[in-house]
């Protein structure tokens, strides 16, 4: 597989015509009609979605279907396969002519093949077989719409990938202080301002789900904050919370028959976040925009925290643990309060690998989206639709709210009844943000990993999602 693609020309390029079903030759085909007719003429080259077929000369010939195959995910899998097919042919530039492809479909081209292009070999030894990826795959768009396309495709690819690394770090690397100090080294390289509010501050401010949640493990939690501040800000202030659990094991509620496996990927939130920070920073969008990545480990120990333990969290609202295993609300929780009350932002997202029921529910068809705001709710739907990061609506009422009172606390982690169980998590959160302050919560736990492959463009594991759909909307509330 390719090491790296980049964007230019090179004079050894392959043509690669991109045709509809009709097999039309494209009438400024490079360098030669008569070439690209011949081409066309390919016995086995139908123009079926997703079809590759090297052709006579310095051709490749690729299938776009008929339009009503033409989706975003069936583009970002053609990217993916295109570059599968160019490195077994050997073919390092390619010039892409198509009368067929508009700017959008052009960028899911360039993202799926930057999203095939990343692989996780950080921790490969001397007993691998995977062979170690070289050589450099040059692009070059046919004209200057569909040359743009591929520059932004790729560009969203790298923050994708950004996210997805992040994720599939191990848990032995991938700990609360290296979460700290890989933000700052993002940030740095990205132009971005960033903090970590360690324990002993956590403690002074009073963030008791943090510091609980936390308090099992040997590497204690910390709160990361990152900055994106233009000088020229406009569409307000958003505020975009990852849910950053390096590892979670359950703690006492501990998780049984192999539940723990594929458990770092609780910190998909965060790399979401992360991911979407990379893309805001590299598009210069002038919005005002901080990231939170509320971080801690759910390790079990004489120091952990157990079921029935009672704690007070930023804003002042008491919590009665019921179950060690609903971790992921509390640090949340502390850290939605903390934008509430200290950056007093005009939005607020969150992003959490939250809940099992929001997969029984939704499966990894998409996410499950809980906003009450009815102007907010639309732009991050309409964001979602845009990006096909899909997101589905899940009610939050009064009554959720109040099933969450405790009769010990003002409120529960979890309600033992189980009912209802994605929005318990919805309604629990619900305390620690400001009515009056525009905020959806994105429950992500059946979209961030995959188990198989299946069509995606990303294959098995962290998927990177939610970079997308984070950007897209800074980018509309820019204006």
């Amino acid at each position: 597989m390719f090491k790296n693609i980049k964007i230019g020309t090179s004079p050894k390029q392959f043509v690669l015509l991109a045709v509809g079903a009709d097999r039309k030759v494209p009438p400024h085909a490079y360098r030669s009609n008569s070439g690209a007719k011949d081409a066309l003429k390919h016995a086995l080259f139908t123009g079926s979605m997703g079809e590759i077929v090297a052709g006579p000369g310095q051709f490749v010939l690729v299938g776009l279907g008929k339009k009503e195959a033409r989706t975003p995910l069936a583009f970002r899998t053609l990217g993916a396969r295109l570059l599968a097919a160019l490195d077994k042919a050997k073919i390092d530039s390619v010039l892409i002519v198509s009368d067929e492809l508009n700017a959008a479909q052009g960028q899911s081209i360039a993202e799926g093949m930057g999203l095939a292009q990343w692989r996780f070999d950080d921790h490969r030894g001397t007993a691998s077989r995977a062979k170690e990826p070289k050589g450099v795959l040059t692009v070059e768009g046919g004209d200057s719409d569909l040359h743009k396309s591929f520059i932004r495709g790729l560009a969203l690819a790298q923050s994708i990938n950004v996210a997805r690394q992040f994720a599939a770090t191990p848990p032995n690397v991938c700990r609360p202080n290296w979460v700290g100090s890989e933000a700052k080294r993002m940030a740095r390289q990205s132009s971005l301002r960033c903090r970590v509010i360690d324990v002993a501050q956590a403690k002074k401010l009073g963030m008791g789900g943090l510091v609980a949640v936390g308090q099992g493990s040997s590497v204690p939690p910390c709160l990361v904050v990152i900055e994106h501040r233009p000088t020229r800000a406009r569409g307000g202030h958003l505020v975009l919370v990852g849910k950053t659990i390096t590892y979670d094991t359950g703690g006492y509620s501990l998780k049984v028959n192999n539940g723990m496996v594929g458990m770092k990927y609780d910190k998909c939130g965060g790399a979401a976040v992360l991911g979407a920070m990379h893309a805001i920073a590299a598009q210069k969008l002038p919005i005002r925009v901080t990231a939170i990545l509320a971080v801690a480990e759910n390790m079990v120990s004489d120091d952990a925290y157990r079921p029935d333990d009672i704690i007070t969290l930023h804003n002042g609202v008491t919590v009665e643990v019921t179950n060690t295993d609903a971790e992921g609300r509390l640090v949340l929780a502390d850290a939605l309060a903390y934008a509430t009350s200290t950056l007093k932002p005009d939005y607020i997202v969150d992003v959490a690998t939250l809940t099992g029921g929001v997969v029984v529910a939704l499966g990894a068809f998409c996410a499950g989206l809980f906003c009450e705001n009815d102007g907010f709710r639309a732009s991050v739907e309409s964001a979602a639709a845009r990006t096909d990061e899909r997101v589905w609506r899940l009610p939050l009422w009064s009554e959720h709210r109040d099933f969450m009172r405790s009769r010990h606390a003002d409120i529960l982690n979890s309600n033992p009844a189980r009912q209802a169980y994605p929005i318990q998590g919805a309604a629990f959160l619900s305390y620690f943000v400001d009515e009056k302050t525009p905020w959806a919560h994105i429950d992500i736990a059946g979209v961030a990993s995959k188990e198989n492959a299946g069509s995606s463009p990303t294959g098995v594991g962290p998927t990177g999602y939610g970079v997308k759909l984070l950007t897209e909307l800074a980018t509309s509330l820019a204006g």
